[in-house]
């Protein structure tokens, strides 16, 4: 066993031999296929677990301090080679799984793990060849460009270089010149590179095109959805889903704005893109304190929230598992991920004095917090669970936070929470934008980076009509948002993940407004099932409402418009 006293920065890398690996996964795959009992496969499974914990793990830590500072050219030779590697051991797995789903005692394993089980393996099985191999080292290699790429950024302004993510903080100042200029000169980055950045995903979009079609679909889409592990959902099941989020929550968030425009002084009709990004007159809510401060707050406000939140918080502070501040050459965004043969969750960051901040501190918490109780799940297929479930864990322990609120903001609390439900609420909109726009681009994978950016601004206009950029803005204001958002580029049709979950997230905070203790049992049920359902089973088993019914989206947004009201926009 690991010993777990280890920080996370003495955790070393392990040299990278394919050959290594080749020989002992193909090993494994020898001894299954001579399996003939349940017991003795068994044995071979449980060995072949324990050695992917510990290879997933070394590449999972090369990840992180790849991201942690992309400028490291030793880290980044290791990062190329994982990308150059990751396809071959993938089609070794895929010879794995193979063997793995024609053993004679599937029964008793099927009876041991679920039929879902099978059901995981089966759809890999589909999505995965040794064909699409030298596409998917390509596309690992222009997606780790796109992360150097945004992660390099040395954006000058009023004398100081910051990165993309520390200039969030001017992009919200109370000063509209400043929240313009600060605006300008991240689009002009994104100018800058525009060229760059839109061949990368022109060759994504045709390798992505070009794999699904050797593999026997008709486009990218079905692929993706089969890679995302969607099995019991489909593409025309989320546009009907997009159907009703155009219905009930564009026209509530368009009213939320014109709320907004009018707190904040300035007509509606003259508001900028930039001008959405400050929410009141007086200002943003702003965290009351330094990193360590919000550390140690939200250590305070996890020990008061349940026992298991409590020590699951000390571990991760234990354990040197909380990489929070911006700095130059670390790649932007926030990110949990699991190191598997140590059973911890890690959690990345880029604070930057705004409430994003304490965002991450329930938003990505939230996900380690499901890694940690699920950390002793057998098999490790079922520890963590498909995308749109653990965005679930994450939105959720967002809301189960508000009562702590005023550790972080102090006088500022309620204004926090009702900016935060307004932004949950207009998230929707956007991220029914991002995924249509995708299903659109694989669609039409032949499409010039200037028609990608035209069919981005039809249908930002559509979901998102309030938006105007300013014409200084001109990657923006010609439909070029889309480069900013990192889904698109390295996890293809995972977007839409997080208005699934944002709507379920609401049903926990309608829930823990009526009895909170009972909506917690139910989020810890959620957390402690990791993966061992799939979405739609899963929803029905926690007894929540499941997105695609019809109907679904107007039941969950009508209580919201009641918390809303509870809220005197006055006094922000």
């Amino acid at each position: 066993m690991k010993n777990l006293d280890v920080k996370f920065e003495e955790i070393p890398i392990k040299k990278l031999s394919y050959k290594s690996i080749e020989k002992k996964l193909t090993g494994f795959v020898e001894a299954l296929k001579a399996a003939k009992e349940f017991k003795e496969g068994l044995k071979v499974i449980n060995a072949f677990e324990r050695y992917m914990s510990k290879f997933s793990t070394n590449i999972t830590v090369i990840s992180i301090r790849y991201s942690l500072n992309t400028t490291d050219e030793k880290i980044a030779k290791y990062q190329d080679q994982v990308d150059e590697m990751m396809p071959l051991v993938s089609n070794l797995i895929n010879m794995w799984n193979k063997v793995l789903v024609k053993v004679p005692f599937r029964a008793e394993l099927e009876k041991k793990y679920s039929p879902y089980y099978f059901q995981m393996i089966e759809n890999s099985l589909k999505s995965f060849d040794e064909k699409i191999i030298p596409e998917l080292i390509e596309i690992n290699k222009l997606s780790s460009q796109y992360d150097k790429i945004l992660g390099s950024a040395q954006i000058e302004y009023k004398g100081q270089i910051y990165n993309i993510s520390q200039m969030g903080k001017f992009t919200k100042s109370k000063l509209r010149e400043e929240r313009r200029e600060a605006s300008i000169k991240v689009d002009e980055f994104f100018q800058a590179h525009e060229q760059e950045i839109g061949d990368i995903y022109g060759k994504l979009v045709q390798l992505r095109d070009k794999a699904a079609k050797k593999l026997g679909f008709k486009d990218f889409t079905e692929l993706g959805y089969l890679s995302l592990g969607r099995v019991d959902y489909d593409a025309k099941m989320v546009a009907k889903y997009r159907e009703q989020i155009a219905a009930e929550v564009v026209p509530l968030a368009q009213k939320l704005y014109k709320a907004q425009a009018k707190r904040i002084g300035i007509p509606f009709k003259k508001m900028y893109s930039y001008d959405y990004n400050l929410a009141f007159l007086s200002g943003n809510p702003e965290p009351i304190g330094d990193t360590a401060y919000l550390v140690e707050s939200a250590t305070k406000m996890y020990h008061e929230m349940s026992k298991e939140s409590g020590e699951f918080f000390d571990f991760m502070k234990e354990h040197h598992l909380l990489d929070l501040e911006a700095r130059p050459g670390k790649q932007p965004g926030g990110y949990m991920t699991f190191l598997d043969e140590y059973k911890f969750p890690f959690i990345f960051s880029n604070f930057n004095g705004t409430e994003g901040d304490v965002n991450v501190l329930t938003h990505e918490v939230g996900h380690a917090f499901q890694g940690y109780l699920a950390r002793n799940i057998k098999p490790a297929d079922f520890r963590s669970a498909t995308m749109e479930t653990s965005e679930i864990h994450s939105m959720s322990m967002e809301f189960f936070a508000w009562p702590w609120m005023n550790l972080f903001f102090g006088d500022a609390a309620d204004k926090y929470r009702y900016s935060h439900l307004c932004d949950a609420i207009e998230f929707l909109p956007y991220g029914i934008t991002i995924d249509e726009f995708q299903h659109w681009v694989y669609a039409h994978p032949n499409a010039t980076h200037e028609e990608r950016c035209a069919a981005y601004q039809e249908i930002e206009r559509r979901y998102t009509p309030h938006k105007v950029y300013p014409s200084e803005m001109k990657a923006a204001a010609h439909g070029a948002w889309w480069m900013r958002q990192s889904h698109i580029f390295g996890a293809p049709f995972y977007y839409i993940d997080y208005t699934l979950a944002q709507v379920c997230a609401f049903q926990f905070l309608v829930e823990m407004t009526k009895n909170r203790e009972k909506a917690w049992k139910k989020y810890i049920k959620l957390c402690k099932c990791g993966g061992k359902y799939p979405y739609v089973s899963l929803l029905k088993k926690v007894h929540l409402r499941c997105p695609f019914e019809e109907g679904s989206v107007r039941k969950v947004i009508k209580p919201l418009k009641k918390i809303l009201a509870t809220f005197d926009e006055s006094k922000f």
